[in-house]
């Protein structure tokens, strides 16, 4: 005798059995949550992610073995006061709680500061990639490092090493000249830490011309003191203030700060993010955010393979890239000299 299944019996059973064999796949995999400090498409932030993956790719982890998870807290443009950088940490918390990940993997500072620390000796592994403040600092607010070569919990990653000292040699290089160079920054937690490290750096490895400070979160500030640097004795700009609010509460970043800032100044300008080239920026050593995004992957993929976070060490970054506009270059009435262009690694149009 056969049995006849009413046809939405069997395709509700069906449906089933694919859920649940969809489900038993999803659970054999890896699951890597990437959170973004920065919206989505981010000039730092989308290149590190992209590293990340291409680092799991070349470990030889494909998407047959990774499942992928990504959050964007935007608290650079949009959501860029405290209260509202801590509401999307408790989004973004939730997030992750509810997929699960093997590993965390953090994009700039707010990330970790709000969330990784959040998760400190929790059974999810985490990488940092992108950290601006000293990781020592972060002590002060949970205990996640006993030291660089040995963190001791389930936390590691990648210290955003600016290599301020040899972006300044390789412009004296370009600019036989050069006396003095002026660092605008803004006063985020994010510009505070970069101004440190360049300190640091220059304490440690000094510089071939004075530095001169300038700090400001007004768009109208820096305008202006982009004009005055056109007229002063100024010979270089180091433009690292990424967030910038004018007198009417709008909010600028790294794309329309740095795109104005190619319009209008008449001296070169070297970039934090080689990408910053794109922009309008003469160009020099910069940092390579997509190879340190890759140096995150390659410490993710020593965890999947199973070493604890807590005993890979924390790493600076170690590529900058060397990068020129030379349209920017002939505005600028610069010749860059050609054992330097053919040393470069990208040079635009």
């Amino acid at each position: 005798m056969k049995l006849h299944l009413p046809s939405t019996i069997l395709f509700s059973f069906l449906l089933s059995v694919i859920f649940t064999l969809n489900n038993a796949l999803a659970d054999d995999k890896k699951r890597i949550f990437i959170l973004h400090s920065y919206e989505i498409t981010h000039v730092c932030g989308k290149p590190q992610s992209q590293g990340v993956q291409n680092a799991l790719l070349k470990a030889g982890y494909g998407v047959d073995d990774l499942l992928f998870e990504s959050y964007a807290m935007d608290t650079k443009k949009t959501n860029n006061t405290a209260e509202l950088i801590h509401q999307q940490a408790v989004i973004a918390l939730d997030k992750i709680n509810k997929f699960k990940p093997d590993i965390l993997v953090t994009l700039d500072d707010n990330a970790f500061r709000t969330v990784a620390l959040e998760l400190v000796d929790t059974d999810i592994q985490i990488v940092f990639s992108g950290m601006n403040n000293i990781p020592e600092r972060y002590n002060k607010v949970a205990r996640w490092l006993e030291n660089i070569d040995a963190p001791g919990h389930n936390i590691t990653g990648v210290y955003e090493k600016i290599h301020f000292s040899t972006a300044v040699k390789v412009q004296k290089n370009i600019q036989p000249g050069l006396k003095k160079i002026r660092i605008i920054s803004d006063n985020s937690p994010t510009g505070k830490a970069l101004i440190r490290q360049v300190k640091i750096e220059i304490k440690n490895e000094p510089i071939p011309a004075e530095a001169d400070f300038f700090i400001t979160d007004s768009w109208e500030e820096y305008q202006q003191k982009i004009l005055e640097s056109n007229e002063s004795d100024v010979d270089t700009l180091y433009p690292i203030a990424l967030r910038l609010t004018d007198k009417n509460g709008q909010t600028y970043t790294a794309t329309k700060i740095l795109s104005w800032t190619g319009k209008n100044s008449k001296i070169p300008s070297i970039p934090l993010n080689f990408a910053f080239v794109k922009l309008g920026l003469l160009g020099g050593a910069g940092v390579d955010f997509e190879s340190m995004g890759y140096q995150a992957g390659e410490i993710a993929a020593k965890i999947l393979a199973g070493k604890p976070a807590g005993e890979i060490p924390v790493e600076d970054a170690k590529r900058y890239a060397l990068v020129f506009n030379v349209n920017r270059a002939k505005a600028l009435g610069i010749q860059i000299p050609s054992d330097i262009l053919l040393a470069a690694d990208e040079v635009y149009q």
